[in-house]
């Protein structure tokens, strides 16, 4: 049992609370939260009406299945970063591999935003290899504007050509794939829906 003062702490932290709306946001019930973190409904039942705190364990076990850190269940909620910029020399670049190959090159356009609603990329293709490269799915959408050069992109057995100033959104839980097309330079915005 928490001692008064520590109860009025942690309650301040809202923490259940936040739990309740982060699982609600992703349109989740508790039973189905509790297959992905291998924790009872009634369990976190409790967590969510701050009847009980759980250890920082259980609580990371609850964070990645949403995709946010720790910090996001102490920081305070009017501090949370709704504006975020990124300025160009803070971006880092990582190569996207498949297979050992680099397909592109990406950097996140919005990295310090807490409770990402959306990703943002800036993408640079690769030049093709021989054979097609693998193809990849992930839940939600995603929207592809291209800044420079063309891009072959292939869904599900559709191959889409696209150039300088194009656009596409689909979903991407079909299985798709990009390749460079031609020699020039390709680069794109791409954006995706967790």
């Amino acid at each position: 049992m928490l001692s008064r003062t520590l109860d009025e702490g942690l309650r301040n932290y809202e923490i259940g609370e936040k739990i309740r709306a982060l699982r609600l946001r992703k349109k989740m019930a508790l039973v189905e939260l509790g297959r992905h973190t291998g924790l009872s409904a009634a369990l976190l039942s409790k967590i969510e009406r701050s009847n009980i705190y759980p250890p920082l364990p259980t609580l990371l076990r609850i964070a990645m299945v949403f995709g946010v850190g720790l910090d996001y269940f102490f920081s305070d909620d009017s501090a949370r970063r709704t504006i975020s910029i990124v300025r160009k020399s803070e971006r880092v670049r990582f190569p996207d591999t498949t297979e050992g190959r680099v397909s592109y090159f990406f950097e996140s356009l919005d990295f310090k935003t807490n409770d990402r609603r959306l990703n943002a990329h800036y993408a640079e293709f690769q030049p093709a290899p021989e054979d097609e490269p693998s193809p990849h799915l992930h839940a939600g959408a995603e929207f592809i504007h291209i800044l420079s050069g063309r891009l072959a992109l292939t869904i599900g057995r559709q191959e889409h050509l696209l150039e300088e100033g194009d656009s596409i959104y689909f979903d991407s839980s079909v299985p798709h794939s990009y390749r460079r097309h031609g020699k020039p330079r390709c680069t794109a915005v791409v954006i995706t829906t967790p």
